[in-house]
């Protein structure tokens, strides 16, 4: 009698979906079936891959893309007022307040550890980012061609294609690079777009497609949508974001990402798919807590203020800048966020020390309010103003680093930079105070400071105007003297 071959498995096996509990299988049956099994995994290695294409190949809906949301639509001041000091000198007492206390020394900014080298199979590719050229080792099997017709059956057929790739090792050497970078959620979107890029040049379907693949690959809640013209890539974010295209699903903002700049695309009606891939939930968070790391393109600059440390007599200063051209050029992709959100971003060590250093013996040994009123003339007179649409063509929302980078600032981006000189600089705290049409910020002072001021969470805050020319602590704009401002928390 010929011996029976067979081989016992223990334990469940899930295949296609069902379950398999311990069974014996004779030897040939045995080898098709490995064979059979084995290629049902490198085809799926991910089980969710299955479930979702089973989605893409059905569920899909209609939905009606809107314009993004103008986040202030009243019109900001074409012509900024000057304080114009008196002809003759009036004596009046000057409130005693507490000395600007101690500067401390600046540490250098830290230096992250290089991403270790990750050995990985594929063609090797060194991608462009912020001064860096960085390697990478990506699968052939990414450069997949989406075809001529946009249709819900084209796009499952690609997603069935690159979940066969080898993506893993691809998705580890990210996650390493950011780290080293100190890479926000909007840097290593713009990290992945620049990979994607380079492997789908000039081909801009199959850059959102391999782009959304790739994000939700990492956990992401990415979604494409299609019309008859693009594939788009669409993302929910923690913050709203602002003139940026979206549609609502399932109770979320989607906004049309615009990595290339193009925020307010006019899309009309697009199709997308009616669920979630399962496990990626990740909105995009848009907060700069860390500045990133770049290959730093450094600036000098030469900035002339005029401050008057006397009622009666002006002195004029000078300040010597450094930025980081990449810094600027990374925060030039940002969308328009908040503007809560610029308040407490984070600025560049590099940069923002070397500015304090200079500032600091400027305040040193002066009081609260005549320490507040130096870093406001220097604010005021340093920056040309122009409005946002003259210099950009669109309201643009400036960091503080992009402040000292362009020819020409308005009221917020004055706002922004003079609220972090005050946090950093003297240890108070400040905070935005939103009129209709304009921006300024308001301290609290250890002490009273007459003047114009607000109470908030118990405490009373002094306005401090940047755009409001030659204005001290206290003086509000004249067309903003009666109207309450909200209150732009930076803490």
């Amino acid at each position: 009698m010929k011996p029976l071959q067979s081989v016992i498995l223990t334990g469940f096996l899930s295949w296609g979906g069902l379950l398999m509990s311990p069974w014996v299988v004779a030897g040939d049956d045995f080898e098709s079936w490995h064979r059979q099994y084995m290629q049902e995994f490198q085809e799926f290695k991910d089980e969710r891959d299955r479930e979702f294409l089973a989605f893409l190949k059905a569920h899909w809906k209609e939905m009606d893309t809107l314009r993004g949301v103008v986040r202030d639509k009243t019109p900001k001041p074409r012509v900024i007022p000057k304080v114009k000091p008196p002809s003759r000198p009036k004596p009046t007492p000057t409130p005693q307040l507490p000395k600007v206390r101690p500067p401390v020394v600046l540490p250098p900014p830290p230096k992250p550890s290089p991403a270790p080298v990750i050995p990985a199979p594929g063609v090797r590719i060194k991608v462009a980012f912020y001064g860096h050229q960085l390697p990478f080792r990506v699968d052939r099997d990414f450069k997949v061609r989406l075809g001529h017709t946009l249709e819900k059956e084209a796009i499952r057929i690609y997603w069935a294609k690159l979940s066969r790739a080898d993506y893993e090792p691809l998705v580890k050497q990210l996650k390493e690079q950011r780290r080293a970078l100190q890479l926000n959620d909007w840097a290593y979107l713009l990290l992945v777009h620049q990979i994607v890029k380079k492997l789908q040049p000039n081909r801009p379907n199959e850059q959102a497609l391999l782009t959304w693949f790739l994000l939700i690959k990492n956990g992401y809640q990415a979604r494409i949508a299609y019309n008859d013209q693009r594939i788009y890539l669409f993302m929910p974010t923690k913050q709203p974001l602002y003139a940026v295209s979206y549609f609502t699903f399932g109770g979320k903002r989607y906004y049309v990402l615009p990595l290339e700049g193009n925020s307010q695309q006019k899309l009309g009606q697009v199709y997308t798919y009616d669920s979630d891939y399962p496990g990626a939930t990740k909105a995009l968070d848009m907060q700069l807590s860390k500045a990133i790391v770049t290959r730093p393109q450094v600036i000098t600059k030469d900035l002339t203020f005029r401050h008057r440390p006397k009622r009666y007599t002006t002195k004029t200063h000078k300040i010597k800048i450094k930025y980081d051209k990449q810094t600027v050029e990374f925060f030039s992709t940002y969308p328009q966020m908040d503007i809560g959100m610029y308040f407490v971003s984070a600025v560049n060590p590099a940069m923002g020390n070397q500015l304090l250093e200079q500032l600091k013996p400027l305040v040193a040994g002066k009081s609260e309010l005549e320490a507040v009123n130096l870093l406001l003339h220097f604010v005021q007179t340093a920056f040309e103003y122009q409005l946002d649409k003259t210099q950009f063509g669109e309201e643009n929302y400036l960091f503080a680093e992009e402040t000292l980078y362009y020819p020409y600032s308005d009221c917020e981006d004055r706002s922004i930079l003079f609220a972090w000189l005050v946090r950093n600089l003297l240890k108070l705290e400040v905070v935005g105070l939103d009129y209709p049409g304009h921006i300024a910020a308001a301290v609290h002072f250890n002490g009273d400071v007459r003047g114009d001021a607000f109470n908030y969470r118990g405490k009373r805050y002094v306005v401090t105007d940047p755009t409001y020319i030659n204005a001290d602590a206290g003086m509000s704009m004249p067309q903003y003297k009666n109207t309450p401002p909200k209150i732009i928390p930076t803490l």
